[in-house]
């Protein structure tokens, strides 16, 4: 893959997108592509929810459940903190920053997906991708999260043009670059240029 081209996305993904072997795999994701507002929703503002969540592996089990925090509950008293699950408060993050969720035919939300998800490394970057559920300042990070209708979901997780559109969307969004890959000097939250627009909870 070659660098992205901020300046023109779309035709940036057009030409990644031709080096696709399989001619379906590529006609989809260009469809999704040119239509993306219809697949993916954004959240309206960057914004942390839980500075010090995450979901880090201890004593080789993956944190499954959160206990939130009695200032977090006072701060935003319209929202139930009752499902404790283990992307729950990256939900409630995007949920938070006025993110959108629209409903599938069966009754539940699309899913909520980070794309830092330590796949996927940019190109000439020889750091490991960063993996935002393991991240105390990335876990609950809005501008890292999106809302994807099943076919996006799929795409994201198996392409590294899709994945790396959305990451150029969530910068020229939000100002949200962790990795350093379309500036090289992100801020100790991960922004450039602009700053993450506020912090609802700090763990000490």
């Amino acid at each position: 893959m070659k660098p992205c081209r901020l300046e023109d996305l779309s035709g940036w993904l057009e030409e990644e997108a031709a080096s696709i072997p399989d001619e379906a795999h590529r006609r989809v994701l260009l469809e999704i592509s040119i239509n993306l507002d219809w697949f993916v929703k954004w959240p309206k503002r960057a914004e942390l929810l839980w500075e010090g969540c995450d979901r880090r592996r201890e004593n080789a089990q993956q944190q499954r459940y959160h206990a939130y925090p009695p200032e977090l509950k006072t701060a935003l008293p319209a929202y139930r903190f009752q499902d404790r699950r283990s992307n729950r408060p990256a939900i409630m993050a995007y949920r938070v920053a006025g993110g959108e969720r629209p409903l599938r035919s069966n009754g539940r939300g699309w899913n909520i997906h980070h794309f830092y998800d330590g796949k996927f490394p940019y190109p000439g970057n020889s750091r490991p991708s960063l993996q935002a559920v393991k991240e105390a300042r990335h876990f609950t990070q809005s501008a890292g999260l999106v809302a994807v209708h099943p076919f996006a979901d799929a795409l994201a997780d198996e392409f590294t043009v899709f994945a790396w559109r959305l990451r150029a969307e969530s910068f020229r969004l939000f100002g949200y670059d962790p990795e350093g890959a379309f500036t090289g000097q992100p801020d100790e939250y991960g922004f450039a240029g602009r700053k993450c627009e506020k912090i609802w909870h700090y763990t000490t």
